[in-house]
C-alpha cells in the first residue's frame, strides 16, 4: 500500500517534479488558448503525457493551485529580473524609470520564451477571472522589487496626484502591460506582427504610453489637477 509519505517523497523526487513541470506547461497552453472554465483536469493530463486521470489532482489539488502556481513560477522569474532594474534606479524621481521597472522585466522574460509562448495570454484569462485575479495580485504584492516599484511610482507623483487617482491609474496600468503583451504574443505566434515587431519595441511602446498615462492631468474630484 502506497502511504501519504511516499506521494510527498515522490512529488519532491525528480520524477514527481517533472512532472509538475509537465502539468503546469500544459495547463498554462490550454488555459491561454482556451481560457480557465473551459479546460479539464483530464485535458491538462492528457496534454502533459500522462496517463493517469487524477495526476493533475495529485499534484497540485485544485485549479486554483494549479493557477497560483503557474503564476508564482513566472512571478519569481521576474522579480529576480526587476530586482536588478530596481537597483539601478536608485532613489530616482523621474517617472520613466520607475515604469521602466515595472515594464521592461516583463518583456524581458517573455521574450526570453521564443515563438510561440503562452504566458501572456495566460495572464490575461487570470486577470480576468475575479477570484484567481485576487490570490494573484495578493501574492504579486508580497515581492520586494515590485513594491518598491510602487513606493517609487508613488513618490514621484504624490505631489500631483492624489491616493485615489494613483490608484485608479495603477489599475489602468496593469490591464494595459497585460493586454498589451498578451496581443503582441498572440500576433508573434500567428505570424501576424508587424515587420519590426519585438518585445524591446513593446515594451518602449508600453513606456511612452504609461509615462503619458501616470503623469496626465485629471478633473477627477479628487485629483489635485484642475
Amino acid at each position: 500500500m502506497v502511504n501519504d509519505t511516499t506521494h510527498r517523497t515522490e512529488r519532491r523526487s525528480p520524477r514527481g517534479a517533472g512532472t509538475r513541470e509537465a502539468i503546469m506547461a500544459a495547463a498554462e497552453r490550454l488555459y491561454a488558448e482556451h481560457g480557465l472554465s473551459n479546460v479539464s483536469n483530464r485535458q491538462i493530463g492528457e496534454a502533459a503525457g500522462q496517463a493517469n486521470t487524477t495526476v493533475v489532482s495529485y499534484h497540485f489539488g485544485s485549479k486554483t493551485a494549479l493557477v497560483r502556481a503557474i503564476m508564482t513560477s513566472h512571478g519569481s522569474q521576474v522579480e529576480a529580473i526587476r530586482r536588478r532594474y530596481v537597483e539601478d534606479v536608485g532613489d530616482s524621481d523621474d517617472v520613466r524609470q520607475w515604469v521602466r521597472c515595472l515594464v521592461r522585466p516583463v518583456t524581458e522574460h517573455l521574450g526570453a520564451f521564443g515563438v510561440p509562448s503562452w504566458q501572456a495570454r495566460f495572464a490575461v484569462q487570470v486577470l480576468t477571472d475575479p477570484l484567481m485575479r485576487a490570490l494573484v495580485t495578493d501574492e504579486s504584492l508580497t515581492r520586494d522589487s515590485l513594491r518598491q516599484t510602487l513606493s517609487g511610482l508613488g513618490r514621484c507623483l504624490e505631489s500631483t496626484l492624489s491616493a485615489d487617482v494613483r490608484r485608479e491609474r495603477g489599475q489602468m496600468a496593469r490591464h494595459l502591460i497585460t493586454h498589451t503583451c498578451a496581443e503582441h504574443e498572440r500576433a508573434l505566434a500567428d505570424g501576424t506582427a508587424e515587420p519590426g515587431a519585438s518585445w524591446p519595441r513593446t515594451a518602449t511602446a508600453l513606456e511612452d504610453a504609461l509615462v503619458g498615462l501616470l503623469t496626465a492631468p485629471t478633473t477627477h474630484p479628487t485629483g489635485r489637477h484642475r
